[in-house]
């Protein structure tokens, strides 16, 4: 894959499927492969245009690994006096299951209080995509988004929910359709103060929009 951290900043937050030749060739060999196995002929009309196709999907889906969320953070980074609540809610997150391969997809509420500096709004989203944008397992995304906007801006505190649907629990395993898994992350004021995290969980579950 391309080193994206060496591109303008503005670049690496595009969604554009960028491809490495020797990777797309040496990836859609081996699914080419996985078919055969499978039983299947990657030869017929529908499936010889398939190893192709999953090797640039499967590059798209793992991005994540080539971009610095913390770049992200930096890039957009204002000393600012402001020390309430500032809430990103109802993220679109989509991300692979490390376990199974499959996807799992959700929503990510992310907020942190300031302590000297606060981001752009458009950067917290792209975090969370750095980090979705990899082979995951939910807890461990929760916990990398809080860690990294902790590190980063050192704010009064950091508090992540994440709520999800994984494709491995809904069409093989139990097959539960319904389920959904929450996680949670909290560092500083969130995580120490009750009625801090209470007000977060109020607003994140408040139609206020």
């Amino acid at each position: 894959m391309p080193d994206l951290n060496n591109r303008e900043i503005d670049m690496s937050y595009k969604k554009e499927e960028i491809f490495t030749p020797k990777t797309t060739k040496e990836l859609s060999d081996h699914y080419r492969r996985i078919l055969e196995l499978l039983g299947e002929d990657s030869k017929r009309e529908g499936l010889r245009k398939t190893p192709m196709r999953v090797a640039k999907s499967m590059q798209f889906l793992t991005q994540g690994y080539e971009i610095d969320p913390v770049k992200i953070l930096k890039s957009a980074m204002f000393k600012e006096e402001y020390q309430q609540i500032v809430l990103v809610k109802d993220i679109e997150l989509y991300s692979m299951c490390e376990h199974h391969l499959l996807p799992f997809y959700g929503k990510a509420h992310v907020a942190y209080i300031p302590n000297g500096y606060i981001t752009g709004l458009s950067k917290i989203p792209r975090v969370v995509d750095a980090f979705a944008r990899r082979l995951q397992v939910q807890e461990r995304l929760t916990v990398q988004i809080r860690d990294c906007i902790q590190n980063t801006l050192h704010p009064l505190g950091v508090a992540v929910v994440i709520e999800a649907a994984h494709m491995c629990m809904q069409i093989r395993g139990v097959q539960k359709q319904n389920s959904v898994t929450t996680t949670s992350a909290f560092t500083g004021a969130f995580l120490n103060n009750r009625k801090t995290r209470e007000e977060f969980m109020r607003l994140i579950g408040s139609d206020l929009h």
